[in-house]
């Protein structure tokens, strides 16, 4: 296969041929290379690759040819040097974590992230000695007043989950590495089609594969793009001694995720911009939650930091819990479903589902009331998608 160099390309070009090592067999598909272990030709081969001093695969907990072609597609799409693939999201934020905090070490995060997010940082980084301080997402000065000297990175979603609330990534940037501190951004909403915060000043960027980027709900995954210093001395020690791993088929399914990525996102956009206004002409509905909106408070930020306004819309129905069961219990085609990112609409109610195991009050510093209902738009029709929720409404 000719040595080519993926960065001359486009996104939807690497997106579909970059990270595939063509074999002697000559496939034109990326094979699945479903392994636990290599053959090395000697005993001391083995032992360089082993200590790191001749490159190659291991064993599969930390190299494999699969999981390496996603991580060095995906990490090309993000404008990042190196991508460590992981079991799922969360494993990637944990990763993340273990690799650089230590005990009594502090950490800024956005109240407005996934609830487990919360809890990671609350219940198992906090039992080891790491403490977090949440914020308001959108309020820069509280971001800079919760530094401390100890404190090691500022983690955040842009945009949030779920109100689609969205931070100035070069402004906490800016603000992070004033203090010594590293950005680190949960893309999974935008993925990098829409949204590339390592070109705005982040340090590191999350990724839950199992939303857009496999794209039909099929298999949990994860990544971590950063530079290849970070990952180098951090992040890939934690992976290769930890082993939440990536498997090789999931890496295959994700590998295709990526090859129509961008006209999903494309699609997820407009079919959500175009409900997202049609919602907010609806009874019974107190505030829609959609940055393509000029309602929507950044807006003008969405439109300078992404280039569309992603696929995800919530919304606030003016009864509370009751109306918001109702309204989901209601509907007929769209699944009842917390996963996001799919080629079929999903709806939940986040008090009870991503959010419920939060304490009351902790959801309701984070905006997340009991009348919110979150709609992952789809692929199908949009005219379906607004009669089904006319059911509830």
């Amino acid at each position: 296969m000719k040595d080519i160099n993926w960065n001359d390309y486009s996104l939807e070009t690497q997106a579909i041929r970059a990270g595939h090592k063509r074999t002697h067999e000559d496939e034109h598909s990326m094979p699945i290379f479903a392994t636990s272990s290599y053959v090395f030709k000697s005993a001391e081969e083995a032992s360089l690759r082993f200590t790191g001093q001749k490159p190659g695969n291991i064993y599969s907990r930390f190299t494999n040819p699969t999981v390496n072609a996603f991580q060095e597609r995906l990490a090309l799409m993000e404008k990042g040097e190196r991508c460590l693939a992981f079991s799922s999201g969360m494993a990637a934020i944990m990763a993340v974590g273990m690799g650089l905090l230590k005990a009594g070490d502090h950490v800024v995060c956005s109240r407005s992230v996934f609830g487990n997010t919360v809890l990671m940082f609350q219940n198992y980084f906090g039992k080891f000695g790491v403490e977090t301080d949440f914020v308001d997402l959108t309020d820069a000065a509280a971001w800079e007043a919760a530094i401390k000297p100890n404190t090691r990175f500022l983690f955040l979603e842009t945009p949030s989950n779920p109100l689609i609330e969205i931070a100035d990534i070069a402004v906490l940037a800016d603000i992070a590495h004033k203090h010594g501190c590293l950005l680190i951004v949960d893309n999974v909403f935008c993925t990098p089609v829409l949204q590339k915060p390592l070109e705005l000043g982040a340090d590191i960027v999350v990724h839950s594969a199992t939303k857009y980027i496999d794209g039909q709900g099929r298999c949990v995954g994860g990544a971590v793009v950063a530079s290849d210093d970070i990952i180098e001395k951090h992040i890939y020690p934690y992976l290769r001694t930890g082993g939440s791993t990536m498997s090789p088929f999931n890496a295959w399914v994700f590998l295709s995720g990526l090859e129509t990525l961008a006209v999903r996102m494309k699609a997820h956009c407009d079919r959500a911009f175009e409900l997202a206004k049609w919602l907010e002409q609806q009874t019974g509905i107190a505030k829609v939650h959609y940055p393509g909106l000029q309602s929507h408070a950044q807006h003008e930020l969405a439109k300078r930091q992404q280039s569309h306004f992603g696929g995800v819309v919530s919304f606030e129905l003016t009864g509370g819990k009751e109306h918001a069961w109702k309204l989901i219990d209601a509907t007929q085609m769209l699944s009842i479903t917390a996963n996001l990112g799919d080629v079929k609409t999903t709806i939940t109610h986040p008090a009870s589902t991503t959010h419920g195991r939060l304490a009351p009050e902790v959801r309701a510093a984070a905006g997340i009331k009991d009348g919110l209902v979150r709609v992952s738009v789809g692929l199908e029709n949009i005219d379906d998608i607004k009669n089904d929720l006319l059911r509830g409404l």
